[in-house]
C-alpha cells in the first residue's frame, strides 16, 4: 500500500511538472502579448511592465523562476487583474464552481445511480425504454443546448428561475440541471450495465438457490459489487463536475474559474492561464488518487493483487 502511494504520488508530480512544462511554452507561443499596442498603453508604460513582469529575461530563466514559485505555491500577480494574486483569484472562483459542481454532482449520482439501477431491474420493457431514451439525449445533446432549452422554457417562458447569476439557491438551479445531465446519462449506463454484469454472476445464483430475500440480495450482494467499476469511473466526472464547466458559467454568468481560465487565454495573463492550469489538472490528478484508495479500501481483492 505505502509503494503504491507512493508511486501514485511520484507520478502526480511528474505529471503536474509535464503540464506545468507544455502551457509555459504554449501561453507564450500565443501570437500577441499582454502588453502589446492593441491593449494601448504608452511605449514607456508597456516597456516598464515588461521589465517588471520580467517578460524580457530569457525563457529559460522565466521558466525556473516561475516553476520555482509554483513550488513555492505563489503563482504570482495577474497581469489583467492589477493588485490581485493569482492564487486570490483561484481561490474565489474555486469556490463559486465548487458549489455549482457539489450541487451538480449530487443531482448526476442520485439521478444516475437511479435510473441505471431501474433499468437493471425493471421487468417492465417499457420503463427500460423510456429511461434508455432519455439517458441517450443525456449522452448526445451538448450541455450548451441543454442550458439554452433550460432558459427559455424554465427562465423566459414560464419565468419560474432566474435566468443567470449567481448568489441564491433559485440561480443554482439551471446551471446545475446543465451540468448534471451528461454525468448522470454516463452513471446511468454505467451502472446498468455493471448491475446486470453482477446479477448473472454464479454467487448471485447461489444466493437466489439459498432462498434469501431480494431486497438483502441487492443491498448486500449486487450493490456491493457493483460499486468498484462504478467508484473507478467516478474519478474524472467528480472532478470534472466540482471544477465547473467554462460554457456552462458563461452562459449563465457564473463567477467560477471557468470564465477567468477563457479571460486569461484572451488576455494573454500567462500567470493566471498557467495557475489555472495546473491547479485543474491538480485537482484533477488528486481526485483520481482519492479515488483509486477508495477502491483498494472497499476491494480486497484489489489490494491482494497490489500488494504481490
Amino acid at each position: 500500500m505505502l509503494t503504491f502511494l507512493l508511486r501514485r504520488m511520484l507520478t502526480i508530480i511528474a505529471a503536474v511538472l509535464l503540464v506545468f512544462t507544455v502551457t509555459f511554452i504554449f501561453s507564450l507561443a500565443l501570437p500577441g502579448g499582454p502588453f502589446n499596442e492593441d491593449k494601448n498603453p504608452p511605449p514607456q508604460v508597456r516597456e516598464y511592465l515588461r521589465e517588471r513582469y520580467h517578460l524580457d529575461d530569457p525563457l529559460g530563466k522565466q521558466y525556473l523562476d516561475y516553476l520555482g514559485s509554483v513550488v513555492r505555491l505563489d503563482l504570482g500577480a495577474s497581469f489583467k487583474y492589477q493588485g490581485r494574486s493569482v492564487k486570490e483569484i483561484i481561490t474565489e472562483g474555486a469556490k463559486v464552481s465548487a458549489a455549482l459542481g457539489a450541487v451538480a454532482l449530487l443531482l448526476a449520482l442520485g439521478a444516475g445511480l437511479g435510473i441505471g439501477a431501474a433499468m437493471a431491474l425493471t421487468r417492465r420493457p417499457w420503463i427500460e425504454k423510456t429511461l434508455s431514451f432519455l439517458v441517450a439525449i443525456g449522452l448526445s445533446l451538448p450541455s450548451f443546448v441543454l442550458a439554452g432549452f433550460l432558459l427559455y422554457i424554465f427562465a423566459y417562458k414560464l419565468r419560474w428561475l432566474p435566468p443567470a447569476m449567481w448568489g441564491t439557491p433559485q440561480q443554482a438551479v439551471l446551471p446545475a440541471l446543465a451540468l448534471a445531465a451528461w454525468p448522470a446519462a454516463t452513471i446511468a449506463r454505467l451502472s446498468r450495465e455493471t448491475i446486470r454484469d453482477v446479477m448473472r454472476q454464479p454467487f448471485i445464483l447461489a444466493a437466489r438457490l439459498k432462498g434469501l430475500p431480494r431486497p438483502f440480495l441487492l443491498v448486500h450482494h449486487v450493490c456491493r459489487n457493483a460499486a468498484i467499476p462504478i467508484l473507478a469511473y467516478l474519478g474524472p466526472i467528480i472532478a470534472a463536475t466540482l471544477t465547473g464547466s467554462f460554457v456552462i458559467e458563461y452562459i449563465f454568468a457564473v463567477p467560477g474559474i471557468g470564465r477567468h481560465f477563457v479571460y486569461s487565454v484572451m488576455n494573454r495573463d500567462y500567470p493566471l492561464i498557467i495557475g489555472l492550469t495546473v491547479f485543474y489538472s491538480s485537482l484533477f490528478m488528486a481526485v483520481n488518487l482519492l479515488v483509486d484508495l477508495v477502491i483498494l479500501w472497499a476491494d480486497p481483492r484489489i489490494r491482494l493483487y497490489k500488494a504481490r
